[in-house]
């Protein structure tokens, strides 16, 4: 069978000592871990754990924020996250209406004395403390919900906050995808109206309904608070909607700041950090989402490799390539044995290891040669061990008997047209592999390939000579009868 393909492209992930460094040096993470490290016996929290209100002001003040709601409002939200990611262990009040004492939490230590792994899992339970506000509801008024008996009426609120939860998700897996688009050409803000609307907008929709875009204006509202808030803990880069754009009809007009009605600039932008695309790819990991990363196969066997990268991205299949065999510890001769005996088969996915395997060979260095020529009589790899030895300029290379040419043209657009390359250049190779025998589609069809057929229908398809179009089709029809197909 083919290589199961990803639902994801490979990311490539800075490294764990940078990504630790960024973790430490988010602005919200900053703010709790002073905090955490200011707090002591004398500071008063309540029954949940929260930093009381009288001590707030020394705490904003702690921080460098102004003594004002704002600034009590950023040391309270410094203080959960501290308490949330266990830089801070708070005891609860032995009595009712008592307030609880607060201490060092065991992860503070492990900002300076763990390892990089161990920063990263404390800003990941960050970021899920982070999200988790997010996605909480938007309360207007609070005394709406309290009923006469003091009890809350939750259904009020109409949140679900499943459904918040897995929207937000979504957003940041489409923003995930979007910055891996092309290749890694897609790293730019993305603008906010087209992130909603990546989540509102049927694919199949032509011009949106004015229900729809009513529905794309009210997420990208909630979607601007949203990217407020996870700034701060460093996934984000986040322009916000300019605030002349919100203001109630009749109150200012839209251009009070002197800004251009039309620069979509205005509406919201949005940029995953290296930070960010780390912590939504173990977001989606977590949530069972096949996500990979350059560097996941370094140490796995040259089975796990070729199948892993068969439907990468050229470039990240070569970074992937590079790093496995920087870590194999036996050599380039071990390394190209082992993956040479990868590449056989005659299943779906044989041509496409193939492929990998030749130009992983090409990364491995002439030291693999000896590997490469003990394959020269193998059927399945004879006839790319030649190429690697021509390209290299080797001698002494025996010529290739006339059925391991056919054999090595039919597993070469084998595995052309499992990598889905672009078409003009997949039409170029089918057309110069033909034109480099005279007779090919005589001989073709006699090949004992598991893809002949197949490779000459595609051939019949895509071959711009009407003529060789044709004898392709032929050849086909000829090579089904004989596999009795």
């Amino acid at each position: 069978m083919s290589a199961e393909r990803p639902s994801l492209p490979p990311v490539r992930l800075n490294s764990e000592a940078e990504l630790a460094r960024d973790a430490l040096a988010a602005p919200l993470f900053v703010r709790a871990v002073r905090l955490a490290r200011w707090a002591g016996p004398d500071t008063r929290v309540g029954a949940g754990g929260e930093l009381v209100e009288a001590q707030l002001p020394a705490a904003a003040e702690h921080l460098g924020l102004p003594a004002d709601d704002d600034g009590a409002a950023y040391a309270s939200e410094a203080w959960r996250l501290a308490v949330d990611t266990g830089l801070l262990d708070v005891t609860d009040p032995e009595e009712e209406d008592a307030e609880g004492t607060v201490s060092a939490g065991e992860n503070l230590g492990l900002l300076t004395g763990g390892s990089p792994q161990d920063v990263l899992a404390i800003w990941l339970d960050g970021l899920d403390a982070v999200h988790a506000d997010a996605t909480a509801p938007v309360l207007d008024d609070f005394t709406d919900l309290v009923g006469e008996d003091g009890s809350i009426d939750f259904d009020a609120l109409d949140w679900d906050p499943e459904a918040e939860a897995e929207f937000l998700d979504g957003v940041l897996g489409n923003l995930y995808l979007l910055t891996l688009a092309d290749n890694g050409a897609g790293e730019g803000p993305v603008p906010l109206p087209a992130l909603a609307a990546s989540m509102i907008v049927p694919d199949d929709m032509g011009e949106p309904t004015d229900d729809i875009l009513e529905q794309v204006s009210e997420a990208m509202m909630r979607l601007d608070d949203q990217f407020r808030l996870l700034e701060p803990i460093g996934i984000v880069e986040y322009r916000p909607v300019d605030e002349a754009l919100m203001v109630e009809e009749g109150e200012a007009p839209v251009d009070a700041v002197g800004g251009d009605e039309d620069d979509v600039t205005r509406y919201g932008m949005v940029k995953l950090t290296p930070l960010g695309l780390y912590g939504v790819r173990a977001r989606m990991l977590e949530a069972g989402v096949d996500a990979p990363a350059v560097g996941d196969l370094a140490g796995k066997g040259a089975d796990a490799l070729l199948d892993g990268i068969a439907h990468y991205p050229e470039s990240a299949a070569r970074a992937e390539v590079k790093l496995w065999l920087a870590g194999y510890a036996d050599g380039a001769v071990s390394a190209a044995a082992e993956l040479l005996a990868a590449a056989r088969g005659t299943d779906e996915g044989g041509p496409l290891r193939r492929l990998h395997c030749q130009q992983a060979l090409a990364l491995a260095g002439p030291e693999a040669e000896p590997a490469v020529r003990a394959v020269l009589g193998d059927r399945e790899l004879g006839g790319l061990a030649r190429v690697w030895l021509a390209e290299r300029g080797a001698a002494d290379v025996p010529a290739p008997p006339e059925d391991m040419i056919f054999w090595l043209a039919i597993d070469t657009i084998a595995a052309h047209l499992d990598a889905d390359g672009e078409l003009d250049e997949l039409q170029g190779l089918i057309e110069g592999l033909s034109a480099q025998h005279r007779g090919f589609f005589d001989e073709v069809w006699r090949v004992d390939h598991p893809a002949t057929a197949d490779v000459l229908e595609a051939m019949g398809r895509l071959h711009s000579d009407k003529k060789a179009a044709k004898d392709a089709r032929k050849a086909a029809f000829k090579a089904r009868s004989r596999a009795g197909r």
